[in-house]
């Protein structure tokens, strides 16, 4: 894969039928796979994020998409790309005027976590942290474990009631003084 090309690719928004986003997507991979547009579309996602389901008393953690009937590429628009995409089984078409691709802005990627740009952190085990986004938006905790890999922290929160571990993502968190947690 050539950097500079991924680097003129950008993200676009596809329309699916309701409960066709993992099809379209595993399409998609074949269809990247058998014509060789490796050097056009670099990526494929559907978005999700966790959330807690409580189910005859006991809680879980579930994974639910974020944005049902979307699935996002990032390509390199051309007519070819265009055609094959949209005559993929279970695509309605792309978000944009008349179907035709609008790329999604810098922040709107942002937002929507779709590339995690790797941060280098000051967090350490025992840092008190408020989660600012996703689904434990508010909870304030104490970190347990780093994973600078995956760019994630487990963060022992009070939950239901009880101390619980949840896994977050780096960008979902920010590092509190203590006297933050006594006003709260």
């Amino acid at each position: 894969m050539d950097n500079s090309l991924e680097s003129q690719a950008k993200w676009y928004v596809l329309h699916t039928y309701s409960g066709y986003e993992a099809m379209v997507k595993a399409s998609l991979e074949r269809l990247i796979e058998n014509n060789n547009l490796k050097d056009s579309i670099f990526d494929l996602r559907i978005p999700m994020e966790q959330t807690i389901e409580e189910k005859s008393g006991k809680r879980k953690v579930v994974e639910r998409k974020l944005l049902p009937c979307y699935v996002f590429i990032k390509m390199i628009y051309s007519n070819q790309v265009w055609y094959l995409v949209t005559n993929t089984r279970g695509v309605t078409g792309f978000v944009g005027p008349q179907g035709r691709p609008l790329p999604l802005k810098e922040e709107e990627v942002r937002k929507m976590q779709l590339e995690t740009v790797a941060t280098n952190v000051d967090f350490e085990v025992d840092d008190d942290v408020s989660i600012d986004a996703g689904p434990l938006s508010g909870f304030v905790g104490k970190i347990k474990e780093l994973n600078d890999t995956a760019q994630k922290a487990k963060v022992n929160v009070m939950m239901f009631g009880r101390n619980t571990d949840v896994e977050v993502e780096y960008v979902q968190i920010r590092k509190i003084n203590p006297m933050e947690i006594t006003k709260e």
